[in-house]
């Protein structure tokens, strides 16, 4: 029970907040590399039910990580006493981790469920294979921002920056 007492939380708070960003990011990568490119593939009556499958099997999971990474986030910003950094120029790179963050928040709990998907649906009934090519770059560049921000918050956290 002492263990527990004399824990270092935010030890434990970045190990949660790593794992999160491995889950969240690494599932956006299998998406963007290898799922969609996999759906061009198919014929298109069917890529989008396959498609469909995936992503309600990922899309919990990424909103369960995303959620994760806010609270241990949070957590070190309050356990280390951080919050000034987020107003000074040179970490920046936290900044960025925080708009990545919100993009993907508000895609994922905003725009996804009530939006997105009905899109895809109505426009890949008139144009599935140029539907699927928007939906590509658009993970492309979902995926970029995200490896940008985890690069700047490596570099930055370890003063390379």
């Amino acid at each position: 029970m002492e263990k527990i007492s004399n824990m270092d939380w935010g030890v434990v708070a970045r190990i949660v907040h790593m794992l999160a960003v491995v889950a969240w990011i690494g599932g956006v990568w299998f998406v963007t590399t290898v799922i969609l490119p996999t759906m061009r593939k198919k014929p298109a009556q069917s890529w989008l039910v396959e498609f469909s499958v995936v992503e309600c099997r990922f899309a919990p999971q990424a909103r369960i990580a995303v959620l994760l990474v806010l609270l241990s986030g949070l957590y070190m910003l309050y356990q280390y006493h951080l919050w000034n950094r987020l107003t000074d120029v040179r970490f920046w790179w936290m900044d960025l981790m925080i708009v990545v963050w919100l993009l993907f928040a508000i895609l994922l709990f905003v725009l996804e469920p009530l939006i997105v998907h009905r899109l895809i649906n109505r426009r890949a009934a008139a144009a599935p294979d140029q539907t699927l090519k928007v939906m590509l770059r658009l993970h492309a560049v979902l995926l970029a921002l995200a490896l940008l921000a985890i690069l700047a918050a490596v570099g930055g956290a370890h003063g390379l920056f």
